[in-house]
């Protein structure tokens, strides 16, 4: 995952990073006069910025994903939850666009749109599976520090991401793409090769964070249901191997090959003009 390290380099990306922040705060504050539950969790609009940020300007969305949760949180709901709101937020942002690419072949386009049957299905794969991943980190710190039982914190965080990211972000995505790459804005186009990771054995790591995600949503819910303590080392300590297991999976996606294809296909558009 180096990309989000060797992004700070671009200009561009850094200020892309500052307007994910401020956008993801700006819709967050005013909607922390719903609370789902009272001083962590709230209704969430927003929460449709994440996805579509990180397949439009991949680290630099990750990182204005989890900015704008942390500045949105020092409006009421600040606490030592808010240390996994920016994790769980970074990888809501992150996992989206290491993912997209593993469900297309190196001949297909790839763009990051949802303009096709196919692109619509793998948006929609990837929003559940990162939703469920950031409910997943959260919810386990929060339970974890006693604050809120792990079903609760899951199935609220669940749904919230889900809902919002799934029918509002197919349609924020199909008006954003255009202009976004027209201005030259995608990070696909503004990262050299060499500055993202290479994939290693990505379909595994597909696999891996799947199953870590899915996985350990649904191990936590069992054992929260069938009388291991929700809050505590309970559920806690029994999650953390699949914790590990998505971090290891987001580590072996790659997001190079998205580079060079749409670096490639900027070379044969610019030869056909000149033709």
């Amino acid at each position: 995952m180096k990309e989000v390290f060797t992004m700070w380099r671009h200009t561009q990306l850094v200020v892309l990073t500052a307007l994910s922040a401020a956008i993801y705060a700006a819709v967050l504050i005013p909607f922390k006069g719903f609370p789902i539950v009272p001083g962590f969790i709230e209704l969430r609009p927003a929460n449709v910025f994440p996805v579509v940020f990180g397949l439009l300007f991949g680290p630099a969305g990750a990182w204005g994903a989890a900015i704008g949760n942390l500045i949105g949180d020092f409006f009421g709901t600040l606490s030592l939850g808010s240390l996994a709101g920016f994790v769980g937020n970074f990888f809501l942002a992150l996992l989206p666009y290491k993912l997209w690419s593993v469900y297309f072949r190196s001949d297909e386009n790839m763009e990051q749109n949802v303009n096709s049957g196919k692109k619509l299905t793998v948006y929609i794969a990837v929003a559940f599976l990162a939703s469920t991943v950031c409910a997943l980190i959260i919810a386990w710190f929060i339970a974890l520090l006693r604050l809120v039982p792990f079903t609760i914190g899951l199935i609220c965080i669940i749904s919230n991401n889900a809902i919002m990211a799934i029918v509002l972000g197919p349609v924020l995505l199909l008006a954003l793409y255009p202009r976004v790459k027209r201005w030259g804005l995608l990070w696909t186009e503004i990262m050299e090769p060499e500055e993202v990771s290479a994939p290693r054995l990505r379909g595994i790591g597909s696999v891996l964070v799947w199953v870590g995600g899915i996985g350990g949503a649904v191990v936590g819910l069992i054992l929260s249901l069938s009388g291991y303590s929700p809050m505590g080392a309970g559920v806690g300590l029994a999650l953390i191997p699949f914790l590990i297991v998505i971090v290891v999976g987001a580590f072996m996606l790659g997001g190079r090959e998205q580079v060079e294809a749409a670096q490639e296909m900027i070379a044969t558009e610019g030869d056909e003009s000149e033709a």
